[in-house]
């Protein structure tokens, strides 16, 4: 499993602070939905506020601030899996996080930037394999799919 990490300052030391916590719940939640977690790989940004508002209005028509945005590289997880197993390897797709928003839900929420982070990159990572919350039953079986993999990490609320 591989966890590529913008080659920025700021990805650098994002990547000190996060990094193992990202890799563990990146394998937890590749265990939970039947893919290797050994052949898996996804990229991982950490934005400014007007980065990740051009990317989400260029690519969602979307024009303002958002906390996370997922680029999925597959339509389905049988794609991913296919792949795999084709190649040894499933790139996932691209995590990108804007850590000024995160710090402000951080505050907001009154937990530390860590649990914020961290459930960011869980949040983003189910996008990547196809969650959604749009509809009221899918957002519930997504959220309890966070929860899961948020305590199997023991960081809770």
């Amino acid at each position: 499993m591989q966890i590529y990490f913008a080659q920025s300052s700021e990805g650098e030391s994002q990547e000190k602070i996060y990094g193992e916590t990202m890799r563990n719940a990146l394998s937890v939640i590749l265990r939970k939905e039947g893919i290797d977690p050994e052949g898996a790989e996804v990229s991982v940004s950490f934005v400014t506020p007007e980065e990740i508002q051009d990317l989400n209005r260029d690519y969602r028509d979307v024009d303002r601030v958002t906390d996370v945005l997922s680029f999925p590289q597959f339509d389905s997880v049988d794609d991913m899996i296919d792949m795999q197993e084709e190649t040894g390897v499933a790139e996932l797709g691209d995590v990108v996080i804007c850590m000024e928003r995160a710090s402000e839900q951080a505050e907001e929420f009154g937990h530390p930037l860590e649990r914020e982070v961290i459930y960011l990159f869980v949040h983003s990572i189910l996008h990547l394999l196809g969650y959604d919350h749009m509809e009221e039953e899918d957002k519930k079986e997504m959220r309890a799919r966070e929860d899961e993999v948020m305590a199997e990490l023991g960081i809770t609320r």
